[in-house]
């Protein structure tokens, strides 16, 4: 295990703290650095895309896409988290947030924030993560092949999903409406151009070079990129929303337990039902990991292009981040604990 796996809640709560204190003795530089944006009024921030392109693209490089001819061997998993990810995570996410944010907790939350708080939390629960989850597949001993095409499958999936199911959601369980136009170019700015930059650079180098050379000699050396990228983008987005942690720390903690809840749920929900169908535990435990999981960095995006950097619905998406690495280091000890529940791979194949 490598240092940044070794330390990794240390270094997330470093940059968490570095992105309040960035916010609260800095104001000027957090300000000019969130006005930063692609396009007059997108609100997409650029410095936030451009760190995401560094993070995203060679995580996109991984996938490869030829494997999923492969899955046909074993497709219960892959069913499995398939199901999970588009057929329930979002729609339990939305009657979870409903449920707390309109009634258990309507004493303490206006109406206005009740949709705001909805709206962020469905937009964390529709983007299932694609970066982490090889981390999470590694710390439980996973499959590597079997998650990289669990992540290229929900890849494609969100390129024609994610829009829909926020747009339906959002719009049935809040007063907020969403512009199809804005969700679709975050979509576009944060998905498809790190998908075609990393699909068509594997497939220029793997011919140029050879497998080998590019999965063991290219690959590790973006690991550094990568893994700063993602940290610098945890301080921006803790800069960005310092005002909002910072003057309402017990909505923080308000909005953390419906997340909560919902990763629970649908991590129990995925590994319960691969130990249902008799999925082995390399399959089983990436599985579950990536039910539970968010592709935070793109909901943080898509929810500040739709309702603004200091919006409910981007508090709750940051929230959603606070809450991610701890949460996911609970669940991979789990799995962890548990993996004699599962057959062996020879045995009973998935």
């Amino acid at each position: 295990m490598g240092l940044f796996e070794r330390y990794l809640s240390l270094w997330v709560a470093l940059c968490m703290g570095a992105g309040l204190l960035l916010g609260t003795f800095a104001p000027g530089v957090a300000a000019a650095l969130r006005d930063i944006e692609i396009g007059e009024s997108s609100q997409i921030n650029l410095p936030i895309a451009v760190l995401l392109w560094l993070m995203i693209t060679p995580m996109m490089m991984r996938v490869d896409f030829g494997a999923i001819r492969d899955v046909g061997k074993r497709p219960k998993g892959l069913l499995i988290t398939v199901f999970v990810n588009w057929l329930v995570k979002p729609f339990s996410m939305a009657l979870i947030a409903y449920l707390f944010f309109r009634h258990v907790f309507g004493l303490w939350i206006s109406p206005a924030e009740a949709d705001q708080y909805i709206a962020g939390s469905i937009i964390l629960a529709a983007a299932p993560c694609t970066a982490m989850v090889f981390v999470w597949s590694y710390l439980t001993d996973g499959d590597p092949a079997y998650t990289l095409v669990q992540v290229s499958v929900n890849d494609l999936i969100m390129l024609v999903a994610f829009v829909p199911i926020v747009q339906f959601l959002v719009t049935g369980a809040s007063s907020l409406t969403v512009p199809f136009e804005v969700l679709l170019y975050s979509v576009l700015v944060f998905i498809v151009v790190p998908l075609v930059v990393g699909a068509a650079a594997r497939h220029l180098l793997v011919a140029r070079h050879g497998r080998e050379w590019f999965d063991k000699t290219l690959l590790p050396r973006f690991a550094p990129v990568t893994m700063s990228a993602l940290l610098t983008t945890l301080v921006l987005i803790f800069a960005f929303q310092t005002d909002n942690i910072t003057q309402r720390p017990f909505h923080v903690a308000l909005i953390a337990v419906p997340i909560l809840i919902q990763v629970y749920f649908n991590s129990s929900l995925t590994y319960g039902l691969m130990k249902l169908f008799g999925v082995e535990y390399s399959v089983a435990a990436p599985g579950a990991l990536i039910g539970a999981s968010n592709f935070f960095e793109l909901a943080v995006a898509t929810a500040i292009a739709l309702f603004g950097p200091e919006s409910g619905a981007a508090l709750a998406t940051v929230v959603g981040v606070l809450v991610e690495v701890p949460v996911m280091l609970s669940v991979c000890s789990v799995c962890n604990r548990t993996r004699h529940w599962f057959p062996n791979q020879a045995q009973k194949p998935a």
